[in-house]
Protein backbone atom coordinates (compact mmCIF):
# COMPACT_ATOMS: atom_id res chain seq x y z
CA UNK A 1 0.00 0.00 0.00
CA UNK A 2 1.40 3.32 -1.16
CA UNK A 3 1.59 6.62 0.75
CA UNK A 4 -0.39 8.15 -2.07
CA UNK A 5 -3.49 5.50 -1.39
CA UNK A 6 -3.24 6.38 1.90
CA UNK A 7 -2.98 9.98 1.50
CA UNK A 8 -6.59 9.90 -0.35
CA UNK A 9 -8.25 7.24 1.43
CA UNK A 10 -8.05 9.57 4.49
CA UNK A 11 -9.86 12.32 2.51
CA UNK A 12 -12.97 10.35 1.94
CA UNK A 13 -16.21 11.36 3.10
CA UNK A 14 -18.49 9.30 0.40
CA UNK A 15 -17.22 5.85 -1.26
CA UNK A 16 -18.96 4.17 -3.98
CA UNK A 17 -18.71 0.96 -5.51
CA UNK A 18 -19.64 -0.87 -8.89
CA UNK A 19 -21.38 -3.95 -8.22
CA UNK A 20 -20.70 -6.98 -10.92
CA UNK A 21 -17.06 -7.57 -10.19
CA UNK A 22 -16.62 -5.99 -7.06
CA UNK A 23 -19.58 -6.67 -4.56
CA UNK A 24 -19.62 -9.99 -6.53
CA UNK A 25 -17.26 -12.30 -8.64
CA UNK A 26 -18.95 -10.78 -11.77
CA UNK A 27 -20.87 -13.93 -12.81
CA UNK A 28 -24.23 -13.68 -12.98
CA UNK A 29 -26.16 -17.30 -12.64
CA UNK A 30 -29.96 -17.97 -14.96
CA UNK A 31 -32.13 -20.23 -13.61
CA UNK A 32 -34.23 -22.20 -16.58
CA UNK A 33 -36.84 -18.90 -16.07
CA UNK A 34 -34.37 -16.42 -16.73
CA UNK A 35 -33.87 -14.90 -13.29
CA UNK A 36 -30.88 -13.79 -12.20
CA UNK A 37 -28.88 -14.81 -9.10
CA UNK A 38 -25.54 -13.68 -7.63
CA UNK A 39 -23.65 -13.91 -4.06
CA UNK A 40 -22.43 -11.64 -1.94
CA UNK A 41 -20.12 -11.77 0.57
CA UNK A 42 -20.78 -11.36 4.21
CA UNK A 43 -17.23 -9.98 5.17
CA UNK A 44 -17.91 -7.27 2.44
CA UNK A 45 -21.03 -5.72 4.07
CA UNK A 46 -19.88 -5.95 7.51
CA UNK A 47 -16.94 -3.74 5.90
CA UNK A 48 -19.55 -1.23 4.58
CA UNK A 49 -21.48 -1.04 7.58
CA UNK A 50 -17.99 -0.41 9.02
CA UNK A 51 -17.45 2.37 7.07
CA UNK A 52 -21.09 4.14 7.39
CA UNK A 53 -20.41 3.72 11.38
CA UNK A 54 -17.40 6.05 10.79
CA UNK A 55 -19.59 8.63 9.18
CA UNK A 56 -18.45 7.69 5.63
CA UNK A 57 -21.75 7.54 3.07
CA UNK A 58 -21.75 5.16 0.54
CA UNK A 59 -23.07 4.76 -2.79
CA UNK A 60 -23.36 1.69 -5.21
CA UNK A 61 -23.21 2.98 -8.62
CA UNK A 62 -23.53 0.49 -11.77
CA UNK A 63 -24.38 -0.41 -14.94
CA UNK A 64 -26.77 -3.30 -14.64
CA UNK A 65 -30.57 -2.81 -12.94
CA UNK A 66 -31.25 -5.64 -10.14
CA UNK A 67 -33.71 -5.78 -7.89
CA UNK A 68 -30.82 -8.09 -6.00
CA UNK A 69 -29.01 -4.70 -5.85
CA UNK A 70 -32.12 -3.06 -4.29
CA UNK A 71 -32.82 -5.59 -1.60
CA UNK A 72 -28.43 -5.99 -0.74
CA UNK A 73 -28.49 -2.40 -0.47
CA UNK A 74 -31.86 -2.42 2.10
CA UNK A 75 -30.21 -5.03 4.08
CA UNK A 76 -26.58 -2.90 4.52
CA UNK A 77 -28.67 0.32 5.14
CA UNK A 78 -26.82 1.80 2.04
CA UNK A 79 -30.05 4.67 0.63
CA UNK A 80 -27.56 6.21 -2.32
CA UNK A 81 -28.55 2.95 -4.92
CA UNK A 82 -27.79 4.21 -8.85
CA UNK A 83 -28.59 1.29 -11.49
CA UNK A 84 -28.72 1.00 -15.12
CA UNK A 85 -26.37 3.43 -14.94
CA UNK A 86 -24.12 4.27 -18.27
CA UNK A 87 -22.67 8.08 -17.04
CA UNK A 88 -21.07 7.19 -14.16
CA UNK A 89 -19.05 9.79 -13.30
CA UNK A 90 -22.54 12.36 -13.98
CA UNK A 91 -24.08 10.44 -11.39
CA UNK A 92 -21.49 10.82 -8.95
CA UNK A 93 -21.35 14.50 -9.77
CA UNK A 94 -24.85 15.41 -9.07
CA UNK A 95 -24.37 13.30 -6.12
CA UNK A 96 -21.46 14.85 -4.44
CA UNK A 97 -23.22 18.19 -5.13
CA UNK A 98 -26.11 17.00 -3.58
CA UNK A 99 -24.40 16.43 -0.03
CA UNK A 100 -21.86 19.08 -0.59
CA UNK A 101 -18.78 17.21 -1.24
CA UNK A 102 -15.79 17.30 -4.07
CA UNK A 103 -14.36 14.62 -6.14
CA UNK A 104 -11.70 14.93 -3.87
CA UNK A 105 -13.56 13.83 -0.90
CA UNK A 106 -15.25 10.62 -3.01
CA UNK A 107 -13.53 7.49 -3.89
CA UNK A 108 -14.96 4.72 -5.74
CA UNK A 109 -13.99 1.28 -6.41
CA UNK A 110 -14.40 -0.48 -9.97
CA UNK A 111 -13.53 -3.23 -12.42
CA UNK A 112 -13.80 -2.63 -15.98
CA UNK A 113 -13.25 0.27 -18.71
CA UNK A 114 -16.82 1.81 -17.71
CA UNK A 115 -15.22 2.66 -14.47
CA UNK A 116 -12.49 4.49 -15.69
CA UNK A 117 -14.45 7.89 -16.31
CA UNK A 118 -15.78 7.87 -12.09
CA UNK A 119 -12.38 6.40 -11.26
CA UNK A 120 -10.65 9.15 -12.80
CA UNK A 121 -12.29 11.90 -11.02
CA UNK A 122 -12.45 11.00 -7.43
CA UNK A 123 -9.67 11.72 -5.33
CA UNK A 124 -8.97 7.71 -4.43
CA UNK A 125 -10.08 5.06 -6.87
CA UNK A 126 -9.74 1.48 -6.07
CA UNK A 127 -10.20 -1.98 -7.79
CA UNK A 128 -9.66 -5.78 -7.57
CA UNK A 129 -6.91 -8.01 -8.40
CA UNK A 130 -8.79 -9.27 -11.90
CA UNK A 131 -9.66 -5.89 -13.20
CA UNK A 132 -9.29 -4.80 -16.87
CA UNK A 133 -5.47 -3.62 -16.98
CA UNK A 134 -6.35 -0.32 -17.46
CA UNK A 135 -8.79 0.05 -14.47
CA UNK A 136 -5.68 -1.93 -12.52
CA UNK A 137 -3.00 1.04 -13.84
CA UNK A 138 -6.22 3.90 -12.61
CA UNK A 139 -6.51 2.64 -9.50
CA UNK A 140 -4.63 4.03 -6.55
CA UNK A 141 -5.14 0.90 -4.51
CA UNK A 142 -5.41 -2.78 -6.16
CA UNK A 143 -7.18 -5.24 -3.89
CA UNK A 144 -4.92 -8.62 -2.76
CA UNK A 145 -8.62 -10.36 -2.28
CA UNK A 146 -10.70 -11.02 -5.03
CA UNK A 147 -14.08 -9.15 -5.66
CA UNK A 148 -16.74 -10.92 -3.99
CA UNK A 149 -14.21 -12.65 -1.68
CA UNK A 150 -13.46 -9.51 0.61
CA UNK A 151 -12.13 -6.91 -1.77
CA UNK A 152 -14.42 -4.57 -0.90
CA UNK A 153 -13.53 -4.97 2.93
CA UNK A 154 -9.96 -5.14 2.78
CA UNK A 155 -10.57 -1.31 1.04
CA UNK A 156 -13.06 -0.49 3.85
CA UNK A 157 -10.57 -0.99 6.56
CA UNK A 158 -8.07 0.53 4.56
CA UNK A 159 -9.78 3.98 4.44
CA UNK A 160 -10.79 3.21 8.17
CA UNK A 161 -6.55 2.61 8.89
CA UNK A 162 -5.71 6.13 6.70
CA UNK A 163 -8.17 8.21 8.81
CA UNK A 164 -7.03 6.58 12.26
CA UNK A 165 -10.43 5.21 12.84
CA UNK A 166 -10.02 1.69 12.32
CA UNK A 167 -9.57 0.72 16.30
CA UNK A 168 -11.95 3.54 17.07
CA UNK A 169 -15.14 1.41 14.73
CA UNK A 170 -13.75 -2.15 15.52
CA UNK A 171 -13.66 -2.06 19.41
CA UNK A 172 -17.50 -2.76 19.73
CA UNK A 173 -17.07 -5.96 18.14
CA UNK A 174 -14.21 -6.56 20.05
CA UNK A 175 -16.15 -6.06 23.52
CA UNK A 176 -13.64 -2.98 24.14
CA UNK A 177 -15.66 -0.61 26.01
CA UNK A 178 -14.54 3.11 26.90
CA UNK A 179 -12.72 3.94 29.75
Amino acid sequence: MTTLALARAGKIRLMGFDVDGVLTDGRLYFSAEGDVMKAFHSRDGLGMKLLANAGIRLALITGRKSALVDRRAENLGIDLVFQGVEDKRAVMAELLAREGLDFAQAGYMGDDVVDLAIMGACGFAATVPDAHPLVKQQAHYVACNAAGLGAVREVCELILRAQGRFDEVLAPHLGIGPG
